[in-house]
């Protein structure tokens, strides 16, 4: 039997994204009527503001939050409490600031939140998707989705590429609704990019310059870590990145000149999606149809528990 890491080149550089899905879904009821309420916290604000209270200040979407403004909505019977401040910077999304009676907001937050799994899966959340919906080595918390690539990974078949002399290093993109939200204009340059958070340590740079030294190709798993090498590429020297820590919007469609990233491991994407973008982007747009359409033949599975694709080589440009 062959497996990916039989088709990994030896002393190749397999990068990760090691974000870890938190509990950002909450269920609860509105203070003022006991009606349902329902939060799904996108992105904490990372700069406090002591004149606006104690607590967190999150980015969040949720139904009706625009006639909620000044409300206070419950969680956990009043464990943690979300007063609705009004719309943020960022559009469809609202500002919200949790407070918790017992604990650390982040504490109540997991106590009384839910794995958001895709809407697609008609079924409650249950104990399983805490781990089932995260990736082996996630380990940094701060994403509503996981990197979906990466769920086709297990500790044996990261062992066996070590063995084969496969150097794996990680980054951290915290997945938002930068990378699923769906595209709903003609020209992709009008498309609304949401920030998400990054990271590239200063490790990982010397991991990449030690395999660029070595002539070993670069490998993504997943289009997170596309998109985080890419972004912080080194414009000075071509092939590398430089350390970096911060919010990217970037959006990678046809036209782009990877920098970075030399193979690809990634799931099938739906119609209109900055991912479908992104992977044309790489491959290039004849050869991604043609395997998409070899998909749809052979019954291949989409989604984020779906099958996924090997790209060996990106498009020449």
């Amino acid at each position: 039997m062959v497996d990916w890491p039989d088709f990994v080149t030896p002393g190749a550089l397999v990068v990760l994204n090691d974000t870890r899905v938190v509990k950002a879904r909450l269920v609860g009821q509105k203070a003022a009527t006991a009606g349902r309420a329902e939060l799904l916290l996108v992105q904490r604000c990372e700069t406090p503001d002591a004149t606006l209270g104690p607590g967190e200040r999150w980015r969040a979407i949720g139904k009706g939050l625009g006639g909620l403004r000044g409300q206070k909505l419950v969680f956990g019977g009043g464990d943690l409490i979300a007063e609705v401040e009004g719309p943020s910077e960022v559009e469809g999304l609202f500002i919200v600031r949790l407070t918790a009676a017992r604990c650390s907001v982040s504490e109540a937050i997991d106590a009384h939140g839910r794995v958001p799994i895709p809407p697609y899966i008609h079924r409650p959340t249950d104990a399983g998707d805490v781990e089932r919906y995260q990736t082996v080595y996630a380990r940094e918390p701060g994403a509503i989705a996981a990197p979906t690539a990466g769920l086709h990974l297990t500790t044996a078949l990261l062992d066996r590429l070590q063995q084969r002399g496969v150097r794996i290093a990680h980054l951290t993109l915290h997945v938002g609704l930068g990378t699923f939200q769906p595209v709903a204009v003609d020209d992709l340059d009008r498309h609304p990019m949401h920030a998400e958070w990054m990271q590239v340590t200063p490790a990982l740079v010397d991991e990449i310059a030690a395999a660029r030294a070595r002539g070993a190709p670069v490998v993504a798993v997943g289009t997170t870590v596309v998109r985080a090498l890419e972004a912080a590429r080194d414009s000075a020297r071509p092939g590398m990145v430089v350390p970096f820590e911060g919010e990217t919007r970037i959006l990678i469609q046809p036209g782009h000149g990877f920098g970075v990233v030399d193979g690809l491991l990634t799931n099938f994407h739906l119609p209109r999606s900055t991912l479908l973008a992104l992977v044309a982007a790489f491959a290039g747009r004849e050869r991604i149809l043609s395997a998409y359409q070899k998909a749809v033949q052979r019954g291949y599975r989409f989604y984020s528990y779906g099958d996924a694709m090997w790209l060996p080589t990106r498009a020449a440009r």
